[in-house]
């Protein structure tokens, strides 16, 4: 008699418009509080509460310059719990000294004074510019002004946008638990969390150590495999709650799946916004000696100005690919290289390849790029995000404060 073994992947759904008050226990709301003077009518305070108190880890921004919100939040999350999120757009409260972190710490309090809890499980977030002070009898009244319902995660999402064109929420369900999200990225992205903030939330029952644990494994996949233009931010975060309201979920492995596919999700429509982008660039290494080679090739690969300018030309330039690999440091050896730009391998075993020029130049065009490489030095694979370098990328920087 034969056997045959399969390994069936859980089965993830995504929830229509979901959000990420959609796992239950989860609140949150938003409202204009001009944190910037010319703001009309824009979502720009938010708050994210949960109903019970939740487990939390996060992971912040290693840029050595650290936002008043996260030098708070880094110590506060310490305790491994926690209740609500606020957080503000507009202003980065970044390079702002005591004042800032002692806004900061006040913009805690207020939001725990009006839900009921300690500032100590308050958590705090900002983006927008640096080196400017929060406008806090702005803040002060907005937050009083804020309205907490079920409904209320699309209205956080599209307070904590900047130059971001579009909000970016999703929620998922696997087995009886739910994961929501929501986040914020346009400019100033990069591996390592670039400008970017993303809430996290789960009715699943898990142990700290084990969320900790989870939230690095997706990160790294994920917003940690994103790049838009190369730097990093100080404000940067991501942060998961976890209510337990749902109970355990069947399996970790489950709950990590899950997990992974939201921060995908996010990280790839940070990518496809880019300031100024018109493309997605998808890089796939394949065939690494290692992950960590797999994931530098990659990495270096989508963070190419020269790669994402042909991109956005429509410039079937293989060689920008090839030199992008070549200097990410990972182990390469030219004779083994296979290329591919969508289905058509331009190069193979390190040589190049006759090609249908017109193809690939419409290939590129796409709203979605993929670049494939495999390095044939082992079994090894990731990807990256990225996107197309524009003109406009320069106009939205050049005029940012202006």
């Amino acid at each position: 008699m034969w056997y045959s073994l399969f390994i069936v992947e859980p089965k993830v759904n995504f929830v229509p418009s979901g959000s990420v008050t959609s796992p239950r226990g989860f609140l949150a709301g938003a409202t204009c509080a001009k944190i910037k003077e010319k703001t009309e009518d824009r979502l720009d305070l938010g708050v994210l509460f949960s109903e019970v108190s939740c487990v939390a880890t996060a992971m912040f921004t290693t840029n050595k310059i650290k936002a008043a919100p996260v030098a708070l939040s880094q110590r506060l999350v310490k305790s491994g719990t926690a209740r609500a999120v606020v957080a503000n757009s507009g202003c980065a409260n970044a390079c702002t000294g005591e004042r800032g972190l002692a806004d900061a710490a006040e913009m805690a309090e207020l939001v725990a004074r009006s839900r009921g809890v300690s500032p100590e499980d308050v958590l705090v977030a900002s983006t927008g510019v640096i080196g400017e002070h929060l406008p806090m009898p702005r803040i002060r009244d907005g937050i009083g002004r804020i309205v907490l319902s079920r409904d209320g995660g699309h209205d956080l999402a599209r307070a904590i946008m900047t130059t971001d064109t579009v909000p970016k929420e999703v929620a998922v369900t696997l087995d009886g638990f739910t994961i929501g999200g929501a986040a914020k990225g346009s400019g100033m992205i990069h591996p390592q969390l670039g400008t970017m903030l993303c809430f996290l939330t789960t009715d699943a029952a898990v142990e700290q150590e084990y969320l900790k644990a989870a939230l690095r494994k997706a990160v790294d996949i994920s917003f940690n495999m994103v790049s838009i233009d190369g730097d990093t931010s100080p404000n940067d975060m991501v942060l998961i709650l976890a209510n337990g309201l749902a109970g355990k979920p069947e399996s970790q492995d489950d709950f990590q799946e899950a997990l992974n596919q939201v921060c995908t999700y996010l990280a790839k429509n940070i990518a496809r916004d880019g300031e100024g982008a018109s493309r997605l660039i998808e890089v796939t290494v394949d065939g690494a000696a290692s992950l960590d080679d797999a994931r530098l090739a990659a990495r270096t690969v989508v963070s190419s100005p020269l790669v994402k300018s042909a991109v956005h030309g429509g410039e079937p330039n293989w060689g920008r690919i090839m030199a992008a690999v070549g200097r990410s440091g990972a182990e390469v050896e030219e004779a083994k290289v296979d290329l591919y730009i969508g289905n058509v391998c331009l190069v193979q075993a390190g040589q190049p390849l006759p090609f249908d020029k017109a193809g690939v130049v419409e290939t590129l065009k796409e709203r979605e790029v993929p670049i494939a490489l495999n390095l044939n030095l082992g079994t090894v694979k990731a990807t990256a995000w990225g996107c197309d370098l524009s003109e406009e990328y320069v106009t939205i920087n050049s005029e940012y404060t202006t």
